[in-house]
């Protein structure tokens, strides 16, 4: 390479720069000193405004929110509205048209991008130019519009066309923990994009972004003059927050409470996902929801955190670990399933009485079931009514079991949880009834975070922690963290002695035959814990319906517990209905935790598993002999009610083709002439209503739940003349 030659290159491009720098300095010049410009010859003078300068307020995006795993929950998107100016007085510099010139072409070029009829657009454009408009909108399919839309038309040069911008709110998940997350839009006061409820308002000082101003100086036809706009005060977009959602969860728990909500019926269905040992909340849902863009929203109220309910036999397990705790509970004492008489002497102290006293009504297992004299460990199993009444009468004043709920597991109080709201509850512990209510559930109203907060207690060696769902806030600027949310310990009520007690007995609710979860939510592939619950809804007058709380608290793996599933429904089903949702939940759970299923589970324990509980498809039994129908019903593990003495089978309920679950009872009318009284003790008021349907014989029905008692003997036979009347509880 020749060095001189190489320098003599170098010299000549600094030349040029030279040259380039001195002819836009001299441009400048002369345009400041002559008020014309250097090329066009154009006076500036006359196109400027009087000395007054105009300012634009510089949009501050409010912050993004993100799930744990940095996937967009809500963000703020630009959009823009086309305007289209008319008046031909506006001219740009040079007097280029600077409004709408030939309507037909705009209009042509326009539709295709804007998706608008040709006519449509002519039709707006030329009312607005007869109107003498000075500018014109052309309806929704000009607003909103995305920045590449709004390019494409830029890239047209089409004389008038402008845009003025905007920002909405937008949720990409569509509908994603929508009641806990909430929305913001935007607030013609305040002129800002504002929370308006969930997640989106309690943050909204943190999300909010701060406005900038840009300060310019413009023509007389409205064009901004080069070289007058600067920017006086910087926007600043809002914190970022990221949240302990998981995505894969979350959107799990929606679908599977979707599946068991349609499959009973439900008007309201509600879970939560949580770490056990930190209280971070993996999935929220209250059911029905909305999508965040739409906001087709039913009912403001977040049910996980606002929805009070009484919770039915979840609450066995927060007695238990009372009685264990305060050194009460009768670890080889056996007790007297079924019912419980009770009353109160002279003291107010509560006796179980071996006949009704007075007016008070009893208290009975659930469905009547009487168990015999067995364990209070077996009563948990079986989620027994009467272990609850005998260890609250005989063995631990009620007066220590209300003192651990409302002190040690805080219920009926708010739950610490930041920027969520939620609701106290209410405790009824004056009467006898009351008193001994409470203890499995009913006469006490709760939250679902109350609830899983209070698990925590029993699942993590007695130490209670709060749930929470915001992680971290982050200044998107920055990057730096301006606030950490981490574990909370709020307390242990009870040690961890306890603790493991009640998880034993736990598992066995799922391992034991005879326990409450064992058909329906026992899992193949890892081991569990769980309480079952099934809760009478009170109605305004506070007496008890036929719609039902049903309920399932589960954690796992069973030896160490590291996630923990709340889930529940209100259905008058509370017998018959799939645990394969649940069991979606809780898989999800345990793959976003890196949990495998647990080995050593042979192939015979995995049969039983399978077959302990099923959903069967009803055959068609019509027109066929009994002894067909109970051949074909043979292999189905289902409680049959034959009606009539007859031979051949003329109705049955359900009907062909319908799903029929394990522990439901199944109709055959069949065509004999004499029909005797089945016992129906145990019967719900769906089973009644079969019976009647298919028979036409009319029963009378007291009081709600399931049948207690009834008039007609069972045997005797009955006619469509027969009045029946059951008693129900």
């Amino acid at each position: 390479m020749n060095p001189r030659r190489s320098n003599r290159t170098l010299a000549g491009l600094l030349i040029i720069m030279m040259v380039i720098a001195t002819l836009i300095l001299s441009n400048v010049l002369f345009t400041m000193v002559t008020q014309k410009h250097f090329r066009s010859g154009v006076n500036v003078k006359d196109f400027k405004e009087p000395d007054i300068s105009n300012t634009t307020v510089l949009k501050g995006n409010r912050g993004t929110i993100y799930d744990r795993g940095g996937e967009v929950i809500a963000q703020d998107e630009d959009t823009y509205t086309l305007v289209a100016i008319l008046d031909k007085s506006r001219k740009g510099i040079g007097n280029v048209p600077a409004y709408v010139k030939n309507v037909d072409k705009t209009a042509r070029l326009l539709a295709p991008k804007l998706d608008m009829k040709e006519d449509s657009i002519r039709d707006i454009l030329q009312n607005a130019i007869d109107n003498k408009q000075y500018q014109t909108e052309l309806g929704t399919k000009g607003k909103n519009l995305s920045k590449s839309v709004k390019e494409s038309i830029e890239a047209l040069e089409l004389p008038g066309i402008t845009f003025t911008k905007s920002v909405e709110r937008s949720y990409p998940t569509g509908t994603f923990a929508s009641h806990l997350i909430g929305y913001a839009q935007y607030n013609e006061q305040s002129g800002q994009i504002e929370g308006q409820m969930g997640l989106e308002k309690s943050l909204n000082t943190f999300l909010q972004g701060e406005d900038g101003i840009e300060v310019y100086q413009k023509d007389a036809n409205g064009n901004i003059l080069p070289g007058t706009k600067y920017t006086k005060k910087y926007a600043k977009n809002g914190n970022d927050v990221y949240l302990t959602l998981d995505r894969n969860v979350q959107l799990a728990l929606q679908s599977s409470l979707k599946k068991t909500m349609k499959e009973v019926k439900a008007d309201r269905g509600w879970g939560l996902v949580m770490e056990v040992e930190t209280g971070k909340v993996l999935g929220w849902a209250g059911l029905p929801s909305f999508d965040l863009n739409k906001r087709d929203i039913k009912d403001y109220l977040d049910v996980p955190s606002q929805y009070l309910y009484e919770p039915g036999s979840v609450m066995k397990g927060i007695t238990y670990a009372a009685a264990l705790d305060s050194g009460n509970y009768p670890y080889n004492k056996k007790y007297d399933s079924g019912v419980f008489y009770f009353g109160t002497d002279e003291k107010g102290k509560i006796y179980r009485s071996a006949t009704k006293v007075g007016g008070i009504q009893p208290i009975y297992d659930a469905l009547n079931k009487n168990y015999g004299t067995i364990s209070f460990d077996k009563g948990f199993i079986v989620s027994s009514n009467i272990a609850i009444c005998e260890l609250l009468t005989k063995y631990m004043d009620p007066s220590i079991y209300q003192d651990y709920v409302l002190n040690k597991f805080k219920f009926n109080q708010k739950v610490d949880i930041p920027f969520v709201e939620n609701s106290k509850g209410n405790m009824n512990f004056t009467y006898a009834s009351e008193k001994l209510n409470t203890g499995f559930g009913q006469g006490i109203s709760v939250t679902a975070l109350q609830m899983a907060q209070a698990y925590t207690a029993i699942l993590n060696d007695g130490k209670m922690v709060r749930p929470y769902v915001v992680e971290r806030i982050i200044d998107a600027s920055s990057g730096k963290t301006i606030q950490q949310y981490d574990t909370k310990q709020v307390g242990q009520p009870i040690s961890k002695k306890s603790a493991d007690y009640v998880k034993k007995l736990m598992k066995q609710v799922i391992d034991d035959k005879m326990g409450t979860g064992h058909i329906r939510y026992r899992m193949d592939d890892v081991s569990i814990v769980a309480k079952t619950g099934t809760g009478q809804i009170a109605n305004e007058h506070g007496q008890y319906g036929d719609i039902y709380t049903n309920s399932v608290m589960a954690a796992a793996p069973a030896d160490d517990p590291k996630v923990m599933v709340y889930y529940a429904f209100e259905s008058s089903e509370y017998l018959s209905y799939s645990g394969d949702p649940f069991k979606e939940v809780m898989k999800a759970a345990l793959v976003a935790e890196n949990i495998t299923g647990e080995e050593g589970q042979n192939q015979e324990t995995k049969k039983q598993n399978h077959v302990e509980w099923k959903e069967y498809t009803m055959p068609s039994l019509v027109n066929h002999t009994l002894r067909y129908a109970k051949q074909k019903l043979k292999e189905m593990d289902i409680d049959t009610v034959v009606i009539g003495n007859g031979n051949s089978i003329v109705a049955q309920f359900p009907k062909a083709g319908d799903a029929i679950m394990s522990n439901q009872r199944m109709f055959l009318l069949s065509d004999g002439a004499k029909i005797a009284m089945p016992n129906m003790k145990g019967w719900t008021k769906k089973d009644i209503t079969a019976f009647w349907n298919l028979t036409h014989i009319e029963v009378q029905m007291e009081g709600s739940g399931s049948v207690r008692s009834q008039n007609v003997k069972t045997g005797k036979t009955i006619s469509k003349d027969t009045i029946i009347k059951v008693k129900m509880k």
